[in-house]
């Protein structure tokens, strides 16, 4: 059929020949042309990686002050401070689920007539690893890890001598396996586990002698003279169940409810310690967030302390109560 095509075409006069030529030539290049660059288009769309991490990182910066001149009811010029970091790193694929966390927090209080202040402090980094069977479960074979401590000393003002608390002064560590149930529709994350490992250390030799925080305190002889040091750690084996709900209530104000307890086999089973954080964060815009937060703790192992005719007496554990309230900047990236 082309030999006869060729034949017909050469049976025509040439310049007619040579035209019918020259659009076919053409054809041929618009035809070409159009499926090159069809295929660049397809190539250059591909995506070259894809991460199974999500990561987020949020610092912020709140500063409450007062001041006064010439007040004729009287008051104190006061300036506070709390620098903040929120540090997020996720992983998930298929049935594998890795969530970690890292919390800082760290506020000074300067007021006319008395010395800086430490207001907040605060070390936490959680980690928890789930696997599921499939990828229609929310239930997850789960292992919890937990550390919490602070930056610097903490004292009962006005004593700035004596420090009640420290860096690793205390730590407490959680370490356990169980099952989780997370819902990210619902902003729900919850962890039960039989088996979890607490360890309290209390790396500050005065307060480990003193017993503090539940350590085994010093044997002393009649004259108070240290026959044995204080244990720096205590450790226990009990139940521990946490829970987290964070979703947006309503436009612009997101809930972070956090709750842990947590109970020890040997010592006291039953006697339950409790961790109870909500917090309010209501975005202004993109840079300014107010935010309205309680802390309840209570722990059997943390002795409250009153001072009685200039000296430190030692009582029994009661709650423990810290309220926020504060509007500042905040950066995510």
């Amino acid at each position: 059929m082309l030999k006869n095509t060729i034949f017909a075409l050469g049976n025509l006069t040439k310049p007619l020949y040579m035209r019918i030529k020259a659009c076919l030539i053409a054809l041929l290049l618009i035809v070409f042309t159009q499926k090159s660059q069809s295929q660049v288009l397809i190539t250059t769309t591909l995506p070259d990686t894809i991460s199974h991490w999500e990561k987020t990182n949020t610092v912020g910066l709140d500063i409450n002050q007062i001041a006064f001149v010439n007040w004729s009811v009287g008051g104190n010029n006061s300036v506070s401070i709390l620098a903040k970091g929120h540090f997020i790193r996720k992983y998930s694929y298929k049935n594998i689920s890795w969530s970690n966390e890292l919390i800082t927090k760290y506020g000074l209080n300067s007021q006319e007539g008395q010395e800086t202040r430490k207001t907040d402090d605060q070390i936490q980094f959680n980690s928890t690893f789930g696997y599921r069977r499939d990828t229609v479960s929310n239930w997850y074979y789960g292992a919890k890890f937990n550390f919490n401590t602070q930056f610097a000393n903490g004292y009962s003002y006005p004593n700035t001598t004596d420090e009640i608390s420290g860096p690793f002064a205390p730590a407490t560590i959680f370490l356990g396996v169980g099952a989780e149930y997370i819902r990210k529709d619902l902003g729900l994350n919850a962890y039960f586990s039989p088996v979890t490992d607490k360890t309290t250390l209390v790396y500050n030799q005065r307060l480990a002698d003193q017993g503090a925080f539940g350590v085994e305190a010093a044997v002393r002889d009649a004259d108070g003279n240290i026959i044995i040091p204080g244990k720096n750690s205590r450790t226990e084996v009990g139940i521990l169940i946490t829970n987290q709900f964070k979703r947006q209530v309503f436009k612009n104000i997101m809930l972070d409810q956090r709750l842990t307890l947590y109970t020890d086999y040997l010592n006291n089973f039953g006697n339950v310690d409790v961790n109870f954080q909500m917090q309010l964060d209501m975005t202004v815009n993109e840079y300014v967030k107010a935010n309205i937060g309680t802390n309840i703790i209570y722990d059997d192992d943390i002795k409250s302390t009153r001072e009685v005719d200039g000296a430190v007496v030692q009582g029994g554990p009661k709650i423990q109560l810290k309220q926020m309230l504060g509007v500042g900047l905040t950066y995510t990236f």
